[in-house]
């Protein structure tokens, strides 16, 4: 099974092939060349420099569901990590040129400049079936201007691609070294202000930290300090903070717990306040007794209903993960605080009478636009409480 390529083009530049052997040919734009990864959708109708950038994503290609991608261009006040993450992007119509008055260059050119591959002409909702009913697949994806493509090879590629069980990605996009943030979020007309008076010492450990996250944590009133994935209790503690943040990333949670959930354990001991989002969330699951699984097709878009428990409230939430907390196995002492509306699983858990919680979705992305940021306070007025 095949889609047909781009109308304005007879030769196809580009080729997706999945590891059951399917193929699609379309229009190459951006890096050349040939990568593997999982294959996952993303519902959101803006954010696709955002979606790019997250580290989350790593060691997945992102078929965006929305057509018009690269209609904004790109600017680097929009990355939430310093490159691209994401192994590459499907979309239904090639890039435009930008229209924006924040552009300061092409998406196309963005890509090609930093080794990520694009494909379009694609019919992307038939691709997102394909991905809702039959799991996340295996793919490769190919970028050849002469349209020369090996198709039995790119689907063996694709065949021996690993995975993202048992994968732990955490150490490929975490910090190389310790820094502080101050940083906070976006305001007109100025763009970004920074934090000058800061109530609250908070380490972040960056298991893929997203830069919007760490820019809330500073408009909550937090002086940040961001170690990598793999710092020890000793060396967060040595920092003598009003609270421990835990943040989101890619890959298999069991496995970049075979070393953080330790971590996260002497952490709780210490009685400290605890925030995780996304993989942090999963992880400090984990380190209080749960399990976590690995999705069919995961959660990945702007527009997820999620519903808190202890008010009855819905928030637009916006989401990527493909692992979730088996809320079956939450410990005693251990409550589900939200629920997605869309299929019941579990996004978010609390320990009763600590002031440790966290949730499986991105409030710092604003899709509501606002109606997730009471979580950064509820962390400032714990550490506020503990003071």
């Amino acid at each position: 099974m095949s889609a047909a390529p781009h109308l304005e083009t007879a030769t196809p530049t580009a080729c997706l092939a999945l590891a059951d052997g399917t193929v699609f040919y379309g229009v190459g734009f951006g890096a050349t060349g040939t990568t593997t990864a999982e294959l996952c959708f993303n519902t959101a109708m803006t954010g696709y420099q955002e979606i790019m950038t997250d580290p989350s994503y790593a060691g997945q290609v992102v078929t965006f569901t929305f057509p018009h991608i690269g209609n904004t261009g790109v600017t680097p006040e929009d990355d939430e990590t310093g490159d691209p993450v994401a192994a590459g992007m499907v979309v239904k119509w090639d890039p435009t040129d930008p229209s924006n008055w924040r552009a300061t260059d092409e998406l196309t050119t963005w890509l090609t400049k930093r080794g990520r591959i694009g494909m379009g002409g694609i019919d992307t909702r038939r691709l997102t079936r394909a991905i809702r009913q039959q799991g996340a697949p295996h793919v490769a994806i190919a970028h050849d201007p002469e349209g020369n493509f090996d198709v039995e090879a790119l689907v063996a590629q694709a065949r021996a691609f690993s995975g993202l069980e048992g994968l732990d990605l955490a150490k490929e996009v975490t910090c190389a070294q310790s820094y502080n943030w101050n940083e906070m979020r976006w305001a007109w007309p100025d763009g970004y202000p920074t934090q000058t008076a800061p109530r609250h010492k908070v380490v972040a450990l960056d298991f893929g930290a997203k830069r919007n996250i760490l820019r809330c944590l500073a408009s909550a009133g937090c002086e940040v300090t961001v170690l990598p994935a793999t710092a020890t209790a000793a060396e967060v503690l040595a920092h003598n903070p009003d609270g421990v943040f835990l943040s989101n990333g890619p890959g298999d949670p069991a496995a970049t717990g075979e070393y953080a959930v330790p971590m996260i354990k002497e952490i709780l001991a210490a009685d400290l306040p605890v925030f995780g989002i996304c993989l942090g969330h999963q992880m400090l699951a984990l380190a209080l007794g749960a399990n976590t699984i690995k999705m069919n097709h995961g959660h990945h878009g702007a527009n997820h209903p999620v519903k808190d428990n202890d008010t009855g409230k819905v928030e637009i939430t916006s989401m990527n993960h493909g692992f979730a907390v088996d809320a079956q196995t939450l410990p005693a002492g251990v409550v589900e605080t939200h629920v997605s509306l869309f299929d019941g699983s579990n996004c978010g858990i609390k320990m009763e009478n600590r002031p440790v919680f966290s949730v499986q979705y991105h409030p710092e992305a604003s899709p509501g636009p606002m109606d997730s940021y009471y979580l950064f306070e509820r962390f400032a007025e714990a550490m506020d409480a503990r003071k």
